[in-house]
């Protein structure tokens, strides 16, 4: 059942890394509307997983010739939902014209697809402006996830939980406190001053350091880590989209950026990464409640959450409701 929110409706979402969208028929959930992802000569395209003449998921099928063929009974639908060709029916005979699936906005850009279930097509992609190309990128995901997208979006801005979830990798116990920091406004967008971090293998490599932690709000379900490391040139950035499949369940993707180690394997990233993920997974999987409150007073917050306050007010004046109460 397709969820409504004022906020995610009108929102661009990850539905795929591109490199994923090939010749076959790729399925995915956004806001509980199941959808189909393929890729045709004319670029990526999502239509709605239903065959409208019996009822069966399009996913079962194949791509063909850039058309998306039923399983069933081999009904070819185009980029835009028109049923182009039914076999059944005699040479003459014309395709009815309630013979297409629903077809929603979808581009690729910067290595994901995107997907947008709302009538009002939003001028920018959530990534548009906010990647530096200097950097050498990797691409990680799919996350699936057994939470809400605010609290997998929420721990990633929690810098005081890397000393204990990831404690070894990212943080140590015995250096927990968070110096203070505030949070701005600039644009569209909120971001931190930065917040100090002591960290033995911030990134597998094996070497400690003091990190420099600056987190950036781009909207309800796009972040970002800024971190440099003390005495050093190095710069590292990380984005996390989150795609809200349902209230309760959502896939992260993210983006990372650096500019060091250009000889590394990516997968030494990746791996790394995977990690750390594991780990988050087990915490927000069991958080209760699984909505996230947006009243304040709902749970205790101290000065080093004050990037996660920001978060919640604004998804409050935003009226965000799917993963909140």
């Amino acid at each position: 059942m397709r969820l409504e929110d004022p906020v995610l409706t009108a929102c661009w979402h990850p539905a795929a890394l591109a490199r994923d969208v090939t010749d076959r028929p790729y399925p995915v959930t956004v806001l509980g509307e199941k959808l189909v992802l393929f890729r045709s000569g004319s670029g990526v395209h999502a239509l709605k997983d239903l065959c409208i003449h019996r009822g069966v998921p399009l996913s079962l099928g194949k791509v063909d010739r850039g058309e998306l063929v039923c399983a069933y009974h081999g009904w070819r639908y185009d980029g835009g939902g028109a049923c182009v060709c039914i076999p059944s029916l005699p040479p003459r005979q014309p395709i009815p014209s309630k013979a297409r699936a629903e077809a929603y906005r979808c581009r690729e850009e910067g290595g994901f697809v995107w997907v947008c279930l709302g009538e009002a097509e939003p001028e920018r992609l959530p990534l548009q402006g906010k990647v530096d190309p200097a950097l050498i990128p990797v691409w990680m995901g799919p996350y699936p996830v057994q939470a809400a997208a605010p609290r997998v979006v929420e721990n990633f801005l929690d810098v005081s939980h890397l000393m204990f979830v990831h404690e070894g990798l990212l943080g140590d116990s015995r250096h927990a406190e968070i110096n203070d920091y505030g949070v701005h406004r600039r644009e569209d967008a909120l971001f931190t001053d930065e917040i100090v971090v002591y960290q033995p293998d911030p990134d597998g490599r094996g070497v400690g350091v003091e990190s420099r932690y600056v987190y950036e709000i781009f909207g309800p379900t796009c972040v970002k880590l800024v971190k440099r490391s003390s005495g050093s040139d190095e710069e590292f950035h990380l984005f996390l989209i989150v795609l809200p499949e349902t209230a309760t369940a959502c896939t992260a993707f993210m983006l990372q950026l650096r500019n060091y180690s250009p000889n590394v394997p990516e997968q030494v990233f990746i791996d790394f990464q995977n990690t750390l993920l594991a780990q988050d997974k087990v915490i927000v999987e069991a958080q209760k409640p699984e909505l996230l409150p947006l009243d304040l007073q709902a749970e205790l917050h101290l000065r080093s959450d004050r990037v996660a306050i920001a978060y919640r007010r604004m998804l409050r004046e935003q009226g965000m409701t799917i993963g909140t109460e």
